[in-house]
Order: structure tokens, then C-alpha cells, then sequence
């Protein structure tokens, strides 16, 4: 596996991003991994290296670059009225889907100009916040995707004009989206929403209830991490992928 830290030069700065990707039988179909909020950690790394594993040219972006590099924030961004979550709010509140799109057109330019990365579709995939990113950046450059994931992505349905879910049907990529049953976060009226929205687009796509799973259920290190659901939402992501990106 190869790997390394790359600055990517934006409008706005330049974007400390996380690559790996297989050492051989190059180049791999590029996958953008949009990070959740509690932002850029070894955690992330660990998931975006299992992606690359399997075929992947895999980047990871630093969202949160505009206020600084690396880890922003520690573990007690999780915690509930913690310190680290109000900072964690504070970042979050930088960045917006519109920031989101023209970011990920930096992102694909830069991808474009690396030789072990696949010229064709690319695959986008998000986690909490960043759900709604990875289908913002298809809608955006539907181009340019060809599968788009969200994991217990949030907020979807808003009433502010970019609202993810106004996008929907802009979307030519082939879409996944998975919900946790009990998740405190996107309750059901939410995603009911969400899906009255996909029900009027064209999109093929899968929206997925995995039952007893909480908000956070594919990440290792959190206290709801649901394994058996975890590993259910990689057999579906590698599934996609390998239908729309080979």
C-alpha cells in the first residue's frame, strides 16, 4: 500500500489530504472519502486504507483546512456539552455545501493530473455531516461520479436553499444511503423526507434502515459501534463500487 499526505492547492488555501492506494495494477478508479465531524484522525485512515485495499485510489481530505492541518480536534469531540464538541460545532459551522462543491472541483482536478488514478467515473463517500457531502459533490459534478454513499448522513432535509435534498435529482451516480434505526440524529420523519425527495428524481439508489444501530455505528472506536452493521455497510459499498467503477 502506498501512502501519504499531499497538500492540494484550493481557492482557498491549500488542503492537507490523506492518499493511499495499491502498490500495483494501476491506475485505480478514485474514490473521495469525505470525513465525519469529529474531522481527520487515524480512525479515518484505518477505513480510508481498507477502501484503497481493495482497488482504490483513495483521498481524504482535510474538511476543516481553513482553520488548520492535521487532527483539530481529540476524542472528546463525541462527549456531549464537552469542550471539544462546542470547538467541533465552531468548525463545522465552516463549511457548507456550496464550499463542499468547490472544494470537491479542486479535488477532481488534482485527481485528474495523477497517473495511478483512474480517468473514469469516480465513487464519493460520506460519513455523518459528510453524507450529504458526498451526494452534494455528485449532484455537483454528475460528470464526473458514478457512485455516491452516505453513512448515517445528517442533515439531508433543511430549509436553506442548498439543501442536499434539493439536489437529488441532479444526480446521475448510482447512490447509497444508510440510516441506523435508532439513530437520535436522523429520526424517522427526517428520513422519511429524504425519501420523499429521492422518490421524485430518476436516481438509482438504495436507502438502507440497519436495524438497532445508532448514529456512529460504522466507526470502531465510538461506544455505538455496531460491528456486525459495520461490516454489513462495507460488503455494501464495495458492492457499489465495483458495479459503477469496476
Amino acid at each position: 500500500m502506498i501512502e501519504k499526505m499531499i497538500d492540494i492547492p484550493m481557492h482557498t488555501g491549500a488542503n492537507d489530504t490523506f492518499v493511499c492506494h495499491p502498490e500495483r495494477g494501476g491506475p485505480h478508479p478514485a474514490v473521495i472519502f469525505y470525513m465525519d465531524a469529529p474531522g481527520i484522525r487515524e480512525e479515518l485512515f484505518d477505513m480510508a486504507r481498507r477502501i484503497a485495499a481493495v482497488g482504490y485510489f483513495v483521498i481524504l481530505p482535510n474538511l476543516y483546512y481553513r482553520s488548520g492541518r492535521g487532527a483539530l480536534l481529540t476524542a472528546e469531540a463525541t462527549v456531549n456539552e464537552s469542550a471539544e464538541q462546542k470547538k467541533m460545532f465552531g468548525l463545522m459551522a465552516t463549511i457548507s455545501n456550496g464550499s463542499i462543491a468547490e472544494d470537491t472541483g479542486h479535488l477532481l482536478a488534482w485527481l485528474a493530473k495523477q497517473p495511478e488514478a483512474g480517468k473514469g467515473l469516480a465513487g464519493s463517500v460520506g460519513y455523518c455531516m459528510s453524507g450529504p457531502y458526498a451526494m452534494v459533490a455528485a449532484a455537483t459534478y454528475p460528470a464526473r461520479f458514478g457512485a455516491a454513499a452516505s453513512l448515517h448522513g445528517v442533515p439531508f432535509v433543511t430549509d436553506r436553499p442548498d439543501s442536499a435534498h434539493l439536489m437529488m435529482g441532479n444526480i446521475t451516480a448510482e447512490a447509497y444511503f444508510g440510516f441506523g434505526s435508532i439513530d437520535f440524529l436522523t429520526p424517522k420523519k427526517d428520513v422519511d423526507a429524504l425519501s420523499a425527495a429521492l422518490k421524485q428524481t430518476k436516481l438509482k439508489y438504495e436507502l438502507e434502515m440497519h436495524e438497532n444501530c445508532n448514529h456512529g455505528f460504522v466507526f470502531p472506536q465510538r461506544a455505538l459501534y455496531n460491528k456486525a452493521a459495520a461490516e454489513r455497510h462495507w460488503e455494501r459499498l464495495f458492492a457499489l463500487f465495483r458495479r459503477t467503477l469496476g
